[in-house]
């Protein structure tokens, strides 16, 4: 896979300087990454990673965010190690490697930045260095969509950063094996390129870490390695299982006579074919593992036809094989499946992962179901001083056990779903909808939402793992999900019930696709028209329609492919066949309607075929872009928003063992094609392209390897990866400003706000960037933001969505503030300032890189924090909150900052004497529709009312303090000076009495004794207390406040009048008569502060 290519205006990017602005209100965003490797994909060449990094550098003002689920996705490679008994390593198919240090509880991934590939196919710490761990990327349990690996990967500190070392071209890798006793001795079982013959496959052995290989077996380009054993007390004795496999997208070849089990004595240096006791001729997958415990035990697991297959064993490392067992159990599936593992501490203890995780404890002879989390169980490490120590991995995740397999970790904690396709909903906030690979359908929020946990805002929504989601856009509690082989459920979320509504119910498991009436591919299309929402469209060889819910169907073309017989039969073979859907060949795979004209009806199919309708269904014509080639899957048809005639087709071939991506693009309906693919690098198959319907002409791509972004129409692309960690992308959807992601192996992502991309020119050339650079700042436009109470925490794989309005601010180099060298040579730079203003001009709040004191103490101001070039900030949208004395323990009442009420407001951004404005509107959530823009304010008024009085009494508690230890001084100043006596004695009078009386005023104004968060449950409250808790109460009341808070606060202001009135006679005649005595004795005055701390007499 070739590394991402710089550029072109990489140059000017570098000189752009634009790095993250970390800040109180200011989301922090993306700096430099820490290698090369994380910019541009592990591939990268040293020394070629500059441009790329520059890029990055403008891009990283933008991060991606998860949003979940967190729930396992498949995992077919675990390790461990045994000095460190509850720290395992997982390798997902898609996801990368996680690891976990308390035994399951958690895990995190360890090779994000690190890995230029999502797929990992193997995972082995060296026993005899815990910190050196190898992993070998492309999972060796070749699913139809599997995705292909770029090599062997290394850690040195126990996997917390990796090295690339080479073997680029195996493709995927099923076993790694390191020495016992030597870290950098290791052999790699290759299987190669799934969807084609190659040279690469067989075993590699590496005597320097990875630093350099030698193949030391190999039978054929079409017969790969598959798995690899070794015997523990004689590491140069190996065990390989050699397989022919290889993929097309309607069939699976699943074993030859060249796959079979070799051994060899010498560490790999010469190998023989074992067959004395074992299946001969066409043989499929093998599993082998030699035990720890009798290391003459040897276990093998043969996929055969003609029942030939089964558990077999020798006692004789090899020399002789029975077979022990024939249980159908231990051989479904065996392409994907024959995983086999001796158990370390007990030579007749074996198990088997298939379907079901099987045990024996009789040598093989006998099978009994062992229960994990999931089924279609994979791979197993089994620690060999400790044998109830295990970690298994499976198609719901990798789940550990510390009791010998009686109980397992959960699942719910892995964010590793496969997901094949994404859509959305029109709710507030959308949720987000996909069929998880090995799971079922699922919806999640967008973004966080109160509750218990994460979790409880998960659900499903018929259909099955496999299929297509369209949800009713006037209803979203309709959706139409799909299922395996053209099954379609209409799923009702107010009642729960999904109804099959399939179009023809012919049983297909087992039938040749040319035998069906429909060849409806395992990821059919779903697709509801946006003009009409009763209209549902489904797609098999044949594009049909309903309109009553799927009660009757209708089919609206003839067949729309290359119908090609010879690609239609059993898929699978020689030794197993395997109709589940997924090869089902010669389909439609992909279905759009024009967002503009609802007679206009674009087909895609897997065969590489493009079709058109411009009558809605009633004739089509065929539109294949001519540079299309035969066998071309087309995965996504993307219509555009703002011309007529105009598409992006996206195809992808890698399962004809061609890697480059295909994309083409249209203005007149098909009549003429472009290919659009400037900058997408060669090796990069490209799943999904979408033009933003808002601006024409950015464009978005998700590939193989991650997703890139094109400003002019496709004319270049650039990598948009980011902080989006490498997985395949099988989807993209633009919904509100959003650009939401499926992944292969990461679950979803959402990047939010795509204001900034939309802003850039369509030509961003060096001169405008130039010109961008050249200024001192620039304020973007903000987008609208919604008023949203609620406020969910993260979780369950989401991380929140910014909360508020997000600002996006240009700073040249010279508009940075600088702190005062005292030179006096006017180098500094004046301060950055950023007010919100409401309608009027009015402050709503206001921020600052320098705050005097006076500000420090406002509520109404905060600081700043900038950074040279692209700052992105959030403000809450909360005014500003009560000032309060320092330190104040409240009765468990809220007393930060309220909401404003939805209108319009503006954004000033000020340098010195250069000021920019830009406008921007906050609107109530959707979900409010019995609150009016009245109740809005009139709520505000009364916050704004008790807020206010609440401030008012703690700056005359403030003043009170102040003037109550500054008398306290005076008195103590007192004692040392030469006033006399009777001067002294009438000062010393006043003082104290007004020391004692501003403690008993204070008493009254606020609870003195609270110093812990749970004293107010300990001592009555005081009657900045009742405001506060009136405040509270108003800021919850989401719109118009009851008639009951404004009685409460009239007759709180009746209870505070006379308070407040005894406070200011301490402050006003009472410390005017204690000043006088001051005054004649020359001492100094005793004064009062204002509110922000400004000393008035």
């Amino acid at each position: 896979m070739p590394s991402v290519p710089p550029s072109p205006l990489a140059s000017s990017l570098r000189r752009l300087g634009i790095v993250a602005v970390p800040s109180l209100l200011a989301v922090p965003l993306l700096t430099l990454v820490a290698s090369a490797a994380a910019a541009a994909g592990s591939n990268v060449e040293e020394g070629e990673g500059d441009e790329t990094t520059a890029l990055d550098r403008l891009l990283g003002s933008l991060e991606y965010r998860p949003v979940g689920p967190s729930r396992g996705g498949r995992v077919t490679a675990v390790a461990g190690h045994v000095e460190t008994p509850y720290t395992f390593f997982m390798g997902s198919t898609g996801g990368g490697v996680w690891r976990t240090t308390n035994a399951g509880i958690s895990w995190e991934n360890v090779t994000d930045g690190y890995l230029g590939v999502g797929s990992v196919g193997a995972v082995a710490v060296a026993p005899s260095d815990r910190n050196v761990v190898y992993v070998g990327t492309g999972s060796a349990c070749p699913r139809g969509n599997v995705s292909i690996g770029d090599g062997v990967y290394r850690s040195r500190d126990g996997g917390d950063s990796w090295q690339h070392v080479g073997l680029e071209r195996a493709g995927l890798i099923g076993r790694i094996q390191v020495h016992p006793e030597d870290p950098d001795l290791l052999w790699v079982a290759v299987l190669g390129q799934i969807f084609g013959q190659s040279e690469e496959r067989g075993v590699y052995r590496s005597r320097d870490g990875g630093d350099s290989w030698e193949k030391v077996l190999y039978v054929s380009e079409r017969a790969g390695a598959v798995e690899l054993s070794m015997n523990p007390a004689n590491p140069r004795q190996l065990f390989a299982a050699i397989w022919v496999a290889e993929r097309k997208p309607w069939t699976l070849i699943d074993g030859g006579e060249e796959s079979g089990l070799y051994r060899s004595e010498d560490g790999g240096d010469s190998w023989e074919k074992l067959e004395a006791g074992l299946p001969t001729g066409v043989v499929g997958r093998i599993g082998v593992s030699v035990s720890a415990a009798d290391p003459d035990r040897v276990y093998a697991l043969f996929s055969a036809d003609e029942d030939r297959g089964g558990v077999f064993r020798s006692d004789d490392s090899g020399d002789t094989w029975r077979r022990t067992s024939r249980d159908r159990n231990t051989q479904q599936r065996g392409w994907y499946y024959s995983h086999i593992h001796a158990d370390p501490g007990d030579a007749d203890t074996v198990w088997v992962n298939n379907v079901r995780m099987l045990r024996s404890i009789d040598g093989g002879a006998t099978f009994e179901q062992v229960d994990t989390p999931h089924g279609d169980n994979h791979d197993l490490w089994i620690n060999p001083e400790r044998p109830h120590l295990m970690v298994q991995g499976n198609d719901g995740g990798a789940n550990v056990s510390v009791d010998g397999g009686r109980s397992w970790s959960e699942q719910n904690n892995q964010p590793t779903a496969e997901f094949y396709r994404v859509t959305v909903d029109h709710r507030y906030p959308y949720r987000v909808y996909g069929a998880q690979q090995d799971n079922t359908t699922i919806s999640v929020p967008s973004d966080a939402m109160p509750g218990l946990t994460p979790q409880q805002h998960w659900y499903a929504v018929g259909g099955a793992e496999s299929g297509h989601i369209a949800v009713q856009p006037d209803d979203p509690d309709v959706v139409y999900s799909g299922n395996y082989l053209g099954r379609i459920d209409r799923y009702d979320h107010d009642t729960g019930y999904s109804r099959n509504v399939l179009l023809y119910p012919q049983m297909q498991d087992g039938t040749a696709p040319r035998d069906l009436k429909y060849r409806f591919q395992w990821n059919a299309p779903i697709l509801i028209s946006q003009h009409d929402h009763q209209l549902v469209y489904h797609a098999s060889n044949y594009v049909h329609r309903t309109r009553d819910g799927g009660r009757t169907w209708e089919t609206i073309s003839p067949d729309l492919t290359r119908d090609d017989a010879e690609k239609q039969g059993l898929p699978g073979g020689t030794v197993q066949y395997d109709h589940t859907g997924v090869e089902v060949y010669n389909t439609v795979f992909a279905l759009a309607e024009s967002p503009r004209d609802p007679q206009i009806l674009w087909a895609g199919a897997d065969d590489g075929l493009v079709h058109l309708s411009r009558d809605r269904g009633a004739t089509w014509e065929d539109v294949t872009p001519p540079q299309m080639p035969l066998d071309a899957t087309v995965n996504s048809i993307d219509v555009s928003h703002h011309q007529d005639g105009a598409a992006i087709v996206a195809a992808y071939r890698y399962r004809m063992d061609d890697f480059r991506p295909y994309v083409f693009a249209t203005t007149d309906h098909g009549a003429t094609w472009r290919s659009i693919t400037d900058g997408i690098p060669e090796g990069y198959p490209v799943r999904v392209v979408r033009e933003d319907p808002q601006r024409q002409g950015l464009l978005f791509a998700g590939t193989e390897f991650g997703i890139f972004v094109s400003l002019d129409g496709g004319g270049q692309w650039q990598p948009l990866q980011l902080d989006l960690p490498r997985t395949p992308i099988t989807d993209l959807v633009i919904h509100r400003g959003d650009l939401v992601v499926a992944t292969q192996g990461r679950s979803f992502w959402i990047l939010d706000d795509l204001e900034l991309l939309r802003d850039l020119p369509g030509t961003a050339n060096e001169q405008q960037l130039d010109e961008l650079m050249a200024r001192p700042l620039h304020l973007f436009e903000p987008t609208d933001a919604v008023r949203n109470e609620q406020r969910g925490g993260g979780g369950g794989g989401l991380e929140p969505g910014p909360r508020g309005a997000v600002v996006w601010f240009w700073l040249g180099e010279d508009a940075l503030p600088a702190a005062d060298d005292g030179a006096g040579d006017g180098d500094d730079v004046a301060p950055v300032r950023l007010d919100v203003l409401d309608a009027s001009g009015a402050p709503v709040r206001r921020f600052a890189t320098e705050l005097d004191a006076a500000q420090e103490r406002d509520p109404l101001w905060h600081e700043l924090e900038v950074t040279e070039g692209m700052n992105r900030f959030v403000w809450d949208l909360l005014m500003a909150p009560p000032r309060l004395v320092d330190g104040a323990v409240m009765s468990l009442a809220y007393t930060g900052g309220a909401f404003v009420v939805p209108g319009t407001y503006r954004v000033r951004l000020q340098v010195g004497d250069q000021t920019e404005e830009r406008s921007f509107e906050v609107v109530k959530d959707p979900r409010l529709d019995d609150v009016t823009q009245e109740d809005f304010e009139a709520q505000r008024d009364l916050v704004v009312e008790v807020r206010d009085r609440l401030t008012a009494i703690h700056d005359r508690v403030r003043q009170l303090r102040e003037v109550r230890e500054d008398t306290r001084r005076t008195l103590e100043r007192l004692g040392r000076s030469r006033v006399d006596g009777e001067t002294a004695s009438t000062i010393v009078d006043l003082g104290e009495q007004l020391v004692a009386d501003i403690d008993e005023v204070e008493s009254s104004l606020i609870q003195t004794r609270n110093e812990a968060g749970q004293d107010p449950i300990n001592f009555p409250p005081q009657i900045d207390d009742q405001y506060a808790y009136l405040y509270s109460h108003v800021v919850s009341s989401l719109g118009r406040p009851t008639p009951g808070s404004r009685e409460r606060f009239d007759d709180l202001e009746l209870e505070l009048a006379p308070k407040l009135e005894r406070a200011a006679e301490l402050l006003g005649a009472r410390l005017e008569a204690l000043n006088r005595q001051l005054a004649a004795a020359q001492l100094p005055a005793v004064v009062v502060l204002d509110p922000v701390g400004t000393a008035t007499p």
